[in-house]
């Protein structure tokens, strides 16, 4: 079908902060936001002169929202409000397939994002799904982790939120937050929730991986409630609404009016360091990382965390400056793969374990919150880290000075943190994979510290998991070990403190078998099998030298909301 616009419709429509639509004919599509660096170069490329109070636009960024009707005849755009503020027009849109969110949002390949309205429907469908009073006039965050396409998609948020009647957007610069400082940031600002732009950590870059999801105003991961609404209203989703706002400056600090919307670019950093600060006690730590005999080393994996590293690190703690490894993001994250395992951090693993190596390291994944801890030599298991940690929060960390309200792992998770549930006399749950779980029984008063074997630990302090959170933990707990020494005198290492916990509460061993890229036919094949396996099995069998205890099929009743169920059905 063929595209034709009025170029003096277009050209004369462009004024200050306001957008008149062209004119169009015979069309089946309209270019609501003139310029994209993802179209053939025969369409038409414009650039707005709009001006702002702190920033220009960002004609390299333009994105756009393609519209189709089923008729040609009619028109393909509807303007839904046209005031002296910002023109918000309703686009045409079909349902696309496969939107349907996992545990940690809707994540796919980069070039499935950048297809016509992938991306914008998926947004305007979470807006569907939410009552009105949950963003009309409200502020949301922005930010994600610096990956391929990142740029774009904000553009394409902040326009889709304007047209939805959200009246302020908070953004990192550079549309940089890690998942943990987004949590943060709706909590301090008391924002109403807040999108993620992140694959967590998976590759980055035009061939591989792209993914959003929305936390609510706590900072929490969406629940499934809101999660299975935003999929069924893709699936009927008939328009999108967008407002005619040109391209916001990311890369500079400050605010941009458009009438009522506005679009505040904010330093990625301050608000979870100053959560930081309040956390944990910066003097002991650094103590800690400015002696003579102590070498640290961090390795961001050119991810997230590089934006935090120097920062916290270097400048708030004392850290040497060639410190920090790989610390600069990188959209293709250096063409790595951000997973801080011994995998695919194996180059911070030989220092480790190599001649002279440091005393303590540690990496970050690709939105930061994920982490791995090692010592000289050492590694120490996700399982035992969460565990650990658990064990000397009251004594180490300051904002556990009253211990701990309770304890918490994914199923997946080795017992390690039970025995200390266990000796410490305190709440424990078990939940399923993903961090909603803890957020509920955070919420609700019950929960401080919880992780996951997939290199994922946190506490009440946001509702994420939090990298560079579990980094100072532990960098606390030495530090707290070490208080006394004298320069020269046997420092208590990594392995020490691991080996002391073992000693204490017992030790647990667990395996992990990852699966890349099956087919879902087999991997259901294989999980019909250990559950026909599981349900034969009995306690007491032997296999080899051991006994098996049990083997369960997991299943969890969320106690927060059984508790409320209960209570609503004895009322009745």
């Amino acid at each position: 079908m063929s595209v034709s616009l009025k170029l003096d419709t277009i050209i004369s429509s462009y004024s200050f902060n306001k957008l008149v639509s062209p004119s169009i004919t015979d069309a089946s599509l309209s270019l609501l936001s003139i310029s994209s660096p993802f179209l053939p170069k025969s369409k038409l490329s414009l650039r707005n002169r709009s001006r702002t109070s702190s920033s220009s636009s960002n004609p390299s960024s333009n994105v756009i929202v393609k519209a189709s009707t089923s008729s040609s005849s009619s028109p393909s755009s509807t303007t839904l409000s046209d005031s002296e503020d910002i023109k918000i027009t309703s686009v045409p849109t079909k349902p696309i397939e496969g939107q349907k969110t996992g545990t940690s949002g809707l994540r796919k390949k980069v070039k499935v994002f950048m297809q016509d309205n992938y991306l914008a429907n998926w947004i305007q469908a979470l807006f569907n799904s939410l009552p009105p009073e949950d963003f009309k006039n409200g502020s949301l965050v922005l930010g994600g982790d610096g990956r391929y396409f990142n740029r774009e998609a904000a553009q394409i948020i902040i326009k889709i939120a304007a047209g939805n009647g959200v009246g302020k957007i908070l953004v990192g610069r550079d549309g940089i937050l890690s998942t943990p400082a987004v949590s943060a940031v709706i909590r301090k600002r008391k924002a109403n929730g807040g999108f993620i732009m992140s694959a967590s950590h998976n590759p980055g870059g035009p061939e591989y991986d792209w993914g959003i999801k929305f936390n609510y105003n706590s900072g929490q991961p969406a629940p499934e409630s809101i999660t299975d609404k935003i999929y069924g209203n893709t699936l009927s989703i008939f328009e999108i609404k967008i407002a005619n706002v040109p391209d916001v400056n990311l890369s500079k600090i400050g605010v941009t009016e458009y009438g009522s919307f506005t679009v505040e670019v904010i330093d990625p950093v301050s608000d979870y360091l100053e959560l930081m600060k309040y956390v944990f006690d910066f003097e002991l730590i650094k103590s800690l990382l400015s002696r003579s005999d102590f070498r640290f080393i961090f390795d961001a994996m050119h991810a997230v965390t590089g934006a935090y590293a120097k920062p916290i690190f270097v400048d708030s703690l004392g850290a040497e400056p060639d410190s920090i490894v790989n610390g600069v993001p990188l959209e293709d994250f250096g063409h790595g793969h951000p997973d801080p395992n011994l995998t695919y951090a194996k180059d911070l693993v030989d220092i480790l374990y190599g001649e002279n190596g440091p005393d303590f390291g540690a990496a970050s994944d690709g939105d930061g919150d994920r982490n791995m801890i090692l010592g000289s030599r050492f590694f120490v298991t996700p399982s035992d880290s969460v565990a650990i940690i658990a064990a000397n929060a009251e004594a180490a960390i300051p904002y556990f000075k009253n211990g701990p309200k309770g304890l918490a792992r994914s199923m997946p998770t080795s017992g390690a943190l039970d025995r200390v549930a266990a000796k410490l006399k305190l709440p424990f749950f078990e939940v399923p994979t993903g961090w909603k779980f803890f957020g509920n029984l955070m919420d609700a008063g019950k929960l401080s510290i919880c992780g996951e074997e997939s290199f994922g630990t946190g506490s009440d302090h946001v509702r994420e998991k939090d990298g560079i959170w579990a980094v100072l933990a532990w960098l606390s707990i030495i530090a707290y070990r070490n208080k006394d020494k004298k320069t020269g005198e046997k420092l208590v290492s990594v392995s020490d403190v691991v080996k002391e916990h073992w000693a204490t509460y017992g030790r647990n061993f667990f395996s992990r078998y990852d699966y890349e890229e099956c087919e879902s036919e087999g991997a259901n094949k294989m999980m019909s099998y250990l559950r026909d396996l599981i349900s034969k099995s009995k306690g007491g069998e032997k296999y080899g030298s051991y006994a098996l205890q049990f083997a369960d099929d997991f299943t969890y009743t969320d106690p927060v909301s059984y508790y409320y169920y209960l209570k609503f059905i004895y009322s009745l």
